[in-house]
């Protein structure tokens, strides 16, 4: 059986679904903290939380694979998460372990989920059973802070940033579903799934801008004015600084990274940010 944790968020949700068109029903289970609102996925629903390692052992009970898609935890809490939904499904005796993480998976990152998800990596390449650490590219799906807002008021007001390899969810969940149903494709830490351009925001201000026919223009801010005006704005002051870890890692190039691994393995083109940013402009 194949099990898969987080499947009420995006992408775990969009993972069992793409799953369901290469695997039986009756060969897939997911693991949620609140099993009422997985019931209309058609596949096994067991409680699990990685919190709580307890009742991860059930949720897994009789896997053959897990896929545990990264805690949505900030900190070091992440990678203690992580590490327990990976020793829970190592004694469910699953003979293969798979993680969501991350292209810029490393112990130095100026990114906080970098740095979870490296330990994470390093946690689970320790456990003595096959294993896929799918780094996967930066979710284009954040575009979703900050587009409304420029569509609003015509400027992208943030710190300044580099080139990303803004990567759709779809194509993310379609390769870790690939992953899963053959074996032998991705082992170990994959290369980065990525889609193959990279953008910083003054690319996404014009693309937007291309697709709008409306001027919006990129305008930096300095780190400290941006994180005042966001905590006056409402956001808590440690979201704020979590935010800028983004932007810091990006300048610094971390991001600015792309290969033909996910389009190999696809088969076909990736998503492109254009085609996301068309959809949320609507």
């Amino acid at each position: 059986m194949i099990i898969v944790t987080g499947a009420t968020g995006r992408l775990g949700h969009k993972i069992v679904e793409k799953l369901l068109d290469h695997v039986p029903a009756s060969a897939v289970g997911v693991s949620v903290r609140d099993p009422g609102k997985a019931a209309g996925l058609g596949v096994r629903v067991r409680a699990g939380d990685f919190t709580d390692p307890a009742s991860l052992e059930h949720a897994f009970e009789g896997a053959d694979q897990v896929l545990v898609v990264s805690a949505s935890i900030r900190g070091p809490q992440a990678a203690a998460a992580n590490a327990a939904a990976i020793d829970a499904a190592v004694r469910s005796g699953a003979g293969r372990v798979l993680y969501t993480s991350h292209q810029a998976a490393s112990p130095g990152s100026l990114f906080d989920p970098g740095r979870q998800h490296a330990e994470t990596e390093k946690h689970l390449a320790g456990q003595g059973v096959a294993y896929t650490a799918l780094r996967h590219g930066f979710y284009a799906s954040t575009f979703e802070l900050y587009v409304p807002d420029a569509l609003r008021t015509g400027e992208f007001r943030l710190p300044e940033d580099g080139p990303v390899s803004w990567t759709a969810h779809d194509d993310l969940a379609e390769a870790d579903v690939l992953a899963l149903t053959r074996p032998g494709v991705l082992e170990g830490a994959t290369p980065p799934l990525t889609a193959p351009e990279m953008l910083d925001f003054a690319d996404v201000a014009r693309v937007l801008g291309e697709i709008t026919g409306r001027s919006i223009r990129r305008v930096v801010v300095d780190d400290e004015e941006w994180k005042a005006a966001a905590v006056a704005q409402g956001v808590p002051e440690a979201l704020a600084e979590f935010t800028l870890g983004m932007f810091r890692a990006a300048r610094a190039g971390e991001f600015a990274v792309a290969g033909p691994a996910l389009e190999e393995l696809l088969g076909r083109p990736a998503i492109s940010a254009r085609s996301v940013l068309e959809r949320m402009a609507g």
